[in-house]
């Protein structure tokens, strides 16, 4: 079975709590949460306030991933909403190997994100250290965008190094997921699937959560 973690950038925030209350309902195990600063990327999404109602609402693992400069400053507020992971990205921590450090000791796994332009090989030196990488099949910043096909063999080179290293790290990736980019991501080895306008755009988003599920 595939993890499936829905994302919320695309939900109706005029009504999310009736959205959070579908995730809940559905067959998805994680609850995608971007965050973004409009300095990392261009554009800004939602903060604290935001991460706060959403945490005390929804009962599924929280995946929140911060597209941000300097992301080590939201460790222990992240981990106090009770996240189960935190995400930060290879091209915005100077210090990588002591923000993982620094999250494992909130009580939360640590991923690491890569850009579509940053190879999987530069990840050689921590992949042990990593409870996941998240692959952008995307550029980050927006949500809707097409699909990027260097996607399908940067995942099959990632799960070759993961089981070369011994690391027990997960697949994720976030972008472009939908009917027909979803079935080749899981058979290049993908752990877990980011899907945002597929899900929520969707006239039955609980069976298209079931659909990628089952993949």
């Amino acid at each position: 079975m595939t993890i499936v973690s829905p994302s919320l950038l695309s939900a109706d925030f005029l009504h999310l709590d009736r959205d959070i209350d579908m995730i809940n309902q559905s067959e998805a195990e994680w609850l995608h949460l971007d965050v973004m600063d409009g300095v990392f990327v261009p554009n800004i999404s939602f903060g604290f306030p935001v991460l706060e109602a959403v945490a005390s609402r929804c009962r599924k693992a929280l995946d929140v991933h911060y597209m941000v400069v300097h992301p080590e400053q939201y460790i222990s507020r992240t981990a106090k909403l009770g996240a189960m992971m935190m995400n930060v990205h290879y091209e915005a921590c100077t210090h990588l190997h002591r923000t993982i450090q620094a999250i494992h000791d909130a009580g939360m796994k640590a991923g690491v994100t890569l850009n579509p332009s940053t190879p999987v090989s530069t990840l050689e030196d921590i992949i042990e250290d990593v409870d996941m990488v998240l692959l952008m099949s995307v550029n980050p910043g927006f949500g809707g965008q097409k699909f990027i096909e260097n996607t399908i063999s940067k995942v099959s080179r990632l799960k070759t190094m993961i089981a070369e290293s011994g690391s027990k790290a997960l697949i994720e990736v976030d972008g472009g997921v939908q009917a027909e980019t979803a079935p080749r991501l899981v058979k290049a080895g993908v752990d877990v699937l980011v899907s945002g306008s597929y899900v929520f755009k969707s006239s039955d988003p609980m069976a298209i959560i079931k659909g990628l599920r089952e993949l």
